[in-house]
């Protein structure tokens, strides 16, 4: 009894033997075929292809309309009847065991890559067997002759439209009607799976007289390989698996609409017997809008993961780069689409702000449609926001703004990072990192890895990260673009070196406090949910020139581990209405990311006071101060506002600061300081220098101490002696001539009794 139910045939053992099966099913056909066209070939043998002879033009004109004579024209004797009698009984012998055998090896589970793609493009019977037909002559070239042969002219290897439905489709008027099948948009063609393409030989053949050619990546598909299309190859990267959902650290609302996302798609895990995709009822687009390295990526990996997908991610920066002007028109869109249908994979588009500028309105519409039709969910990763407008169909849209991480957030980050590095997050100034550099979480695991190779070049011994090396670090990896529309300052100085009342000093420590501790303030003691306003941070340094704004700047930078830019008003100020803001627009949004200090010099000539309105520039001039008001107010980082003369300074713009340090004017005390600081210990100098009385009668600031000592060195030199007082006060009337000041000629005599 259970020998009786046993089945009389084995199923497919895999992939390629259900290929090969099929093809020895075309096989049979195209030797039917064969016996049928011998069976009716007048003329001589010999040079059959070659021309056309009486016998075959009267054959032609019997022939009806649409059918070969050699098609269904009964054979001219008994032998030959019997052997294709024979034939089609074997073929359809043939094709009923291969469909119970694919059918027992679907129910087992085996994955039939010919059947996939039947399913995954949705093909008929008919589409399958034009497929093998083209298919045949890639395996085994002695097809080409047969082909040869049938369509009786032997430079014709490859298979035209007409002898494929001769082939395949019997009945004349039905053939007329498979004419579709190969038309532009029908499943064979739209996304490639043949090639149709003219005989050199033939000057515009007909439609029918076209040949055909399996695409390459099909055929190496159907064989059994996954390598991507070359064509496509340099834009797409496959992920087999991303992280868990639950272990990427978002926001709460972030968080809680993908788990419910997840958790609405009913039958996600079901997967297709023939295709072994998940079932299509997760279809959706989502627009992932974050900066570099927010996790877009990642958020994309976890969907992913929870329902066992891979997922293809497309450089489109890259491909449009490539693409030039035609990309519209060329298949790349739709290779790519086929990619990720022969993965089972998502599509991730990463760069797809690229298409959202001018003039790249086909090249977006040609993506869109490949998103609108796809099987499950799409994926478009940019930094602009989008909102689609019906050109997705009835794909459910989601848009999901990615945030840069809050501070304990960040910190959080750097400390995973760390352990994935082994470093003992103790060790380092993670807190002070996650403070000053507003990183998102890629730059924080790219940062801890540059950190890594920073400390093996500097230490290769032990190789282990230390504070410095992180900070060198995350500077290396803040945005550098800053640096063509600023100027880099590189601190030299330090708290030693600056010669402030103390006071003064007093509040430049308190500015360095605000950044080093504003996660306990903001976030420990909750003052975060107290402040309306942005939590940058703006300051104003007042004061005449040389007394020392800028190395204050400077002396901060470093002490918070942040570097400078000065910002260079002759890029940013322009005549043109507009101009102005639009340049200060891209500072801004550069600085957002570059986590770095602004240092705004001569600060009135942007800030100043707003006038009264009497004519079109005043207007226009007050508008471009209220749009810096408005981004100096919205400003997350850290910007110095230097001027010479506070009084000029908008009041709007001295209220929104969070200091206003002022700079005096040293006193004698203060430049005897100076003057003692200023002359390096290697200059030689004479003992008898008299810097109290230089002190006492100039009255200089630091910038111009600097100055007259550095001239005065360069005059020891041309005299081949250490400087004197005479060097000195030689320098110091350079110094006040330069500065414009009226001074007698007694000012600047020294006798040896004064020094």
């Amino acid at each position: 009894m259970a020998k009786a139910n046993r089945p009389s045939v084995e199923p497919f053992a895999g992939s390629l033997d259900h290929l090969l099966a099929e093809l020895e099913r075309i096989d049979l056909l195209i030797r039917s075929r064969v016996a049928a066209f011998r069976a009716c070939q007048p003329g001589d043998e010999q040079f059959r292809g070659l021309y056309v002879s009486e016998q075959q033009v009267d054959a032609l004109l019997a022939a009806p309309l649409g059918k070969p004579a050699w098609l269904g024209t009964d054979a001219t004797d008994a032998a030959d009847a019997k052997a294709r009698a024979s034939l089609d009984t074997r073929l359809a012998e043939l094709a009923r065991r291969n469909a119970e055998r694919k059918r027992l090896a679907l129910e087992a589970g085996t994955g039939l890559r010919l059947e996939r793609l039947r399913n995954l493009f949705g093909l008929d019977e008919t589409d399958v067997d034009v497929l093998l037909v083209c298919l045949a002559v890639e395996l085994d070239t002695r097809y080409e002759k047969l082909y040869a042969y049938l369509q009786d002219d032997v430079t014709r290897t490859r298979p035209s439209i007409d002898l494929v439905l001769t082939l395949l489709v019997p009945e004349p008027m039905q053939r007329i009607a498979e004419r579709e099948r190969f038309a532009a948009g029908a499943p064979l063609r739209a996304v490639h799976l043949l090639e149709l393409f003219d005989d050199p030989a033939r000057v515009s053949p007909p439609f029918i007289g076209k040949a055909l050619k399996a695409d390459a990546r099909i055929v190496a598909f159907l064989l059994g390989s996954d390598r991507l299309d070359a064509r496509v190859a340099p834009y797409v990267e496959l992920h087999d698996g991303g992280p868990n959902l639950g272990a990427l650290l978002l926001d709460d609302d972030t968080k809680r609409g993908l788990l419910g996302l997840l958790r609405n798609a009913a039958g996600a895990d079901r997967k297709d017997a023939s295709t072994g995709d998940a079932a299509n009822d997760m279809r959706f687009v989502m627009h992932l809008q974050g900066p570099h390295g927010s996790g877009r990526r990642a958020v994309a990996g976890a969907l992913c993961h929870e329902r066992h997908q891979p997922l293809l991610a497309v450089d489109l920066e890259r491909l449009v780069a490539d693409g030039g002007t035609g990309l519209a028109s060329s298949p790349q869109f739709e290779l790519i689409d086929r990619e990720a249908r022969l993965a089972g994979a998502a599509l991730y588009w990463n760069g797809f702000d690229t298409l959202l500028a001018a003039g790249r309105e086909s090249e977006l519409g040609a993506c869109l449609r490949v998103v609108s039709g796809a099987r499950g969910p799409s994926f478009l990763a940019g930094e602009l926001p989008w909102f689609e407008s019906g050109a997705l169909g009835d794909a459910r849209f989601i848009d999901v703004r990615l945030q840069r991480p809050s501070v304990p957030t960040r910190i959080e980050l750097w400390q995973k990072a760390a352990a994935a590095q082994k470093v003992d997050a103790v060790q380092l100034d993670i807190v002070g990192v996650a403070t000053k550099f507003r990183f998102t979480p890629g730059q924080i695991a790219e940062s801890m890895h540059t950190a890594a190779s920073l400390a093996a070049w500097r230490d290769p011994e032990h190789a282990r990260i230390a504070s410095q090396d992180l900070y060198d670090a995350c500077r290396a990896h803040s945005n550098r673009t800053l640096s063509t529309l600023a100027q880099k300052i590189t601190p030299r100085f330090n708290w030693n070196d600056i010669v402030l009342p103390a006071d003064r000093l007093q509040q430049l420590r308190e500015i360095c406090n605000h950044i080093k501790y504003r996660n306990q303030v903001f976030n420990q003691w909750g003052f975060d949910a107290k402040l309306a306003s942005s939590k940058g941070l703006s300051f104003l340094f007042a004061g005449p020139s040389g007394t020392g704004k800028t190395m204050a700047a400077g002396i901060i930078a470093a002490e918070l581990g942040l570097d400078l830019y000065k910002i260079d008003l002759s890029l940013v100020i322009s005549k043109f209405i507009g101009e102005t803001e639009k340049n200060l627009g891209k500072i801004f949004d550069e600085a957002e990311t570059a986590n770095s200090i602004l240092f705004f010099d001569e600060a009135d000539s942007l800030f100043g006071k707003r006038s009264e309105v009497k004519d079109s520039h005043d207007r226009y001039a007050n508008i471009e101060v209220g749009y810096l008001l408005q981004r100096i107010e919205e400003y997350e980082g850290i910007a110095i506002l230097a001027t010479n003369f506070r009084r000029n300074m908008d009041e709007a713009f001295v209220r929104r600061l969070q200091f206003t340090v002022d700079f005096p004017l040293p006193g004698e005390d203060d430049r005897f300081r100076m003057w003692s600081g200023i002359l390096p210990q290697d200059a030689p100098r004479d003992p008898a220098l008299d810097l109290a009385l230089m002190a006492k009668r100039y009255t200089l600031t630091g910038g111009n101490i600097r100055n007259v000592a550095l001239a005065a060195a360069f005059l020891a030199a041309d005299d081949g002696d250490m400087i004197r007082m005479t060097h000195l006060i030689a320098a110091t009337q350079r110094e006040y001539q330069k500065m414009g000041k009226l001074v007698g000629d007694r000012d600047f005599e020294h006798t040896p009794a004064s020094s």
